[in-house]
């Protein structure tokens, strides 16, 4: 299974949290851990070690700071607002597939089944949280001159054909858009997603592949009771901690938060231990 994390040194210990969580409830795999870095991170020991303690094997990808020569470039859309959407230039040619997180995730059951989704053509698999914000989701739609788009996707959780984007997700494609869209865009490298490649999304459901913790009771009401936080615990697979309350601040333990504050303990206790 080959994963995709984009971190600097700020986000590596929630990224260690996902591996772990992934660890606990993902059945063994020959884990391959990409993180994409603009410069080599300073826990580039401890992130190896730690992987080789759960059997993953870590894969530093520096990135190749010439390909951003003609990128717009500026405080508000820094060139890592790039590197999920032209990690393909970046990753081994022998690559097919790989599943990008963010690092603000946990993975409560099996990620077997999401990572072997098959995307026929599709380039990405994704989730909408449309069902949830309908009104904005038009109006994300809107905005980026999408309208005839099934849906505004959110970007966290991407399942990557990799084959299939090499042939048609190209940087230029995506500088151009951004210099011509520049004061439309909002969440830069998510518009892009949509703007230029909805059409080929796999729609994956976001109440198991990226559950946004924040709206739980929204989920429930909507799903007319089902999708109750029991439910969740039994048949989703990816939490998502989105915003900006994140549940390694220790004020931030409602909403799913307990359950991560519980992962992220053990976490830290394994790597004592081992």
């Amino acid at each position: 299974m080959n994963l995709l994390f984009a971190v600097d040194d700020h986000y590596v210990e929630p990224m260690l949290t996902t591996l772990y969580s992934i660890y606990k409830n993902t059945g063994k795999r020959d884990y391959q851990v990409y993180i994409l870095q603009n410069q080599p991170l300073a826990a580039h020991d401890k992130i190896d070690r730690f992987l080789q303690a759960m059997g993953m094997t870590y894969h530093p990808v520096l990135i190749d700071q010439d390909i951003f020569k003609e990128a717009p470039v500026s405080k508000r859309y820094p060139e890592t607002i790039y590197y999920r959407l032209l990690a393909h230039y970046f990753l081994p040619d022998q690559l097919e597939k790989i599943l990008y997180l963010d690092a603000d995730i946990l993975c409560i059951n099996d990620l077997v089944p999401l990572y072997e989704t098959d995307l026929g053509d599709d380039l990405y698999g994704a989730a909408s949280h449309a069902k949830l914000t309908k009104i904005t989701d038009q109006i994300n739609k809107l905005r980026l001159g999408n309208s005839q788009a099934d849906h505004y996707y959110n970007s966290g959780v991407l399942l990557m054909n990799l084959k299939a984007i090499r042939q048609k997700v190209k940087a230029d494609d995506i500088f151009d858009f951004i210099q011509e869209n520049r004061h439309q865009l909002i969440l830069p490298d998510q518009d892009v997603l949509n703007a230029l490649y909805s059409q080929y999304i796999y729609d994956l459901p976001d109440q198991v592949y990226n559950y946004d913790v924040r709206y739980s009771k929204l989920y429930e009401l909507i799903s007319e009771g089902k999708w109750t936080p029991e439910w969740v615990v039994e048949h989703g697979a990816l939490l998502h901690f989105c915003g900006k309350k994140k549940p390694w601040q220790r004020k931030h333990l409602d909403n799913f938060g307990l359950l991560y504050a519980h992962y992220d303990h053990k976490r830290k206790l394994f790597t004592n231990i081992k």
